[in-house]
């Protein structure tokens, strides 16, 4: 299984779908095309379950908890905004000629952050562990690739409205 260093998100309107590339560029690269369905659960799921493992959200009295999970997303925005960068075009389309589809893309809470893991139907993998910020960072690239496909028009509610429903947690799968 490759550790996931970086990454990178993109819409391929052809596909309809979103090509993970797993350090690319990196002789330890590796890329999945994550479907409509993979992304829209694991978005659903992911506004609940940051709030749920944050401890600013769960001190903080329920009427300002939306509030709360704002600010900690765009605190994580601001911290994480340095380590962005671009990926070369030839590079995506390496990753893309060479991209398995995802099987599985799971997120779980660890001593010291969150477990991500990508796995392929022909056996790639990735997983790496993320701090918060980088974590809330992951989500947002994930989200605004998704937006590019007009996937989210309907299919996903606000994080404020999300928030304020109570979900039971499952694993991602597809």
């Amino acid at each position: 299984m490759r550790e996931l260093k970086s990454v990178n998100f993109s819409y391929m309107a052809g596909e309809d779908r979103i090509l993970a590339a797993i350090n690319p560029g990196d002789p330890e690269a590796w890329s999945c095309w994550l479907t409509r369905r993979l992304v829209l659960a694991l978005l659903e799921r992911a506004t609940e379950f940051l709030a749920t493992t944050s401890v600013l959200v769960r001190q903080a009295p329920a009427d300002v908890r939306g509030e709360m999970i704002t600010f900690e997303r765009e605190a994580a925005m601001a911290m994480t905004a340095k380590a962005m960068s671009s990926t070369p075009t030839n590079v995506l389309k390496a990753s893309a000629t060479a991209a398995e589809l995802a099987e599985r893309l799971t997120i779980s809470g660890q001593a010291h952050g969150f477990r991500v893991e990508l796995q392929g139907e022909k056996g790639g993998a990735a997983a790496g562990l993320l701090a918060r910020a980088e974590l809330q960072r992951f989500l947002q690239m994930l989200q605004a690739e998704a937006a590019k496909g007009s996937w989210l028009d309907t299919a996903v509610k606000s994080p404020g409205a999300m928030a304020a429903e109570k979900t039971g947690l499952k694993p991602v799968r597809h």
